[in-house]
């Protein structure tokens, strides 16, 4: 496996551990049977977790995230560009931000409404790439994409980190209006692909 397939692959195990300090251990866990002489070591886990998991998770997103397009880079760079790479890096791509999504509204922090737009939309992208892939097209990505991608990713912070710093400071829900701004910046974005490349769609007469 060359270099940059190893960093997508990275990318794509770090999401276990991302959701493993932005949700704590379930109380099922702590009570099965046969796992109770590791009860005090779970609850000590777990506490900090609730204490601190939101801040490392935070950390993992932001880390995680910044890599995005740098196994890619490397790739065609040193023309290391292979099959499995183009299968696995669009994975990586959408994984991370699809697990934050989901766990935010397992904590009751996101309406799921923003979650199924966000996903349904990557997911119709990935799927217009896939169809001009077939046919030899190559979607390239466009300004309102990478604008939609750090939109999501500085509102998914926000929200992890329940707007700290900004908390200390003032009441205003930047987190909620950041959301919100990401999800009309997807829909326009998503909008956008379909409008610019509708070729690809097209069917011969």
């Amino acid at each position: 496996m060359n270099l940059p397939n190893r960093i997508t692959m990275t990318r794509i195990l770090i999401v276990p551990l991302f959701l493993l300090f932005v949700i704590p251990f379930p109380d099922t866990l702590l009570d099965v049977s046969f796992l109770q002489f590791l009860k005090p070591q779970f609850l000590a886990v777990r506490s900090f977790i609730v204490k601190y998991g939101s801040y490392i998770a935070a950390a993992i997103f932001i880390l995680a995230s910044s890599t995005d397009g740098v196994d890619g880079y490397i790739a065609r760079k040193r023309k290391l560009v292979t099959n499995l790479g183009k299968f696995l890096d669009p994975i990586a791509d959408k994984l991370l931000v699809t697990a934050a999504l989901v766990a935010l509204v397992q904590r009751n922090e996101l309406t799921s409404w923003a979650a199924i737009i966000i996903i349904a939309r990557d997911l119709l992208v990935t799927g217009l790439r896939l169809i001009a892939a077939g046919e030899g097209i190559v979607v390239a990505a466009s300004v309102w994409g990478k604008i939609k991608t750090a939109a999501q990713m500085v509102a998914i912070v926000a929200m992890l980190l329940n707007n700290f710093p900004l908390s200390l400071f003032t009441d205003f829900p930047f987190d909620e209006v950041a959301m919100f701004f990401a999800v009309i910046i997807t829909i326009y974005s998503g909008i956008d692909y379909f409008r610019k490349n509708k070729h690809v769609l097209a069917t011969e007469e």
